[in-house]
């Protein structure tokens, strides 16, 4: 279970964090952040991007543990007409610490890939 989960130890024995627990949190504190319409789904095939439902937020989210931290690779969609800079610095510092708080896991790494661009209502 080298990339899929991460692990502690209490002395109760082991705990696993699956990739995909912490994708899921990781995915709906981002979607609370200024700037960020959503997360992207990028189609290989076709290039074509889609915003991901609420519901498939981790899709969005590649999570890789490495010797126990977190490295994890966003792809988002940002509204149109704010400083993508700005947006992405609020992501990494609310995310890494709220991930950090809820796995008691180190966060190695953040990256972002703006995916698209859409105007809000």
């Amino acid at each position: 279970m080298a990339n899929n989960a991460g692990e502690m130890t209490s002395k109760f024995g082991k705990i696993l964090v699956d990739s995909e627990v912490v994708a899921t949190y990781a995915g709906s504190v981002a979607v609370e952040c200024f700037g960020i319409v959503g997360m992207a789904a990028v189609n290989m095939k076709d290039g074509i991007v889609k915003l991901l439902k609420r519901d498939y937020l981790q899709h969005g989210i590649d999570v890789v543990f490495n010797n126990n931290k977190i490295v994890l690779n966003f792809h988002v969609i940002v509204s149109y007409g704010v400083s993508i800079n700005t947006v992405a610095d609020n992501l990494i510092n609310t995310v890494k610490y709220q991930v950090e708080e809820f796995t008691g896991m180190e966060i190695e790494k953040i990256n972002i890939f703006v995916e698209g661009v859409r105007v809000i209502d």
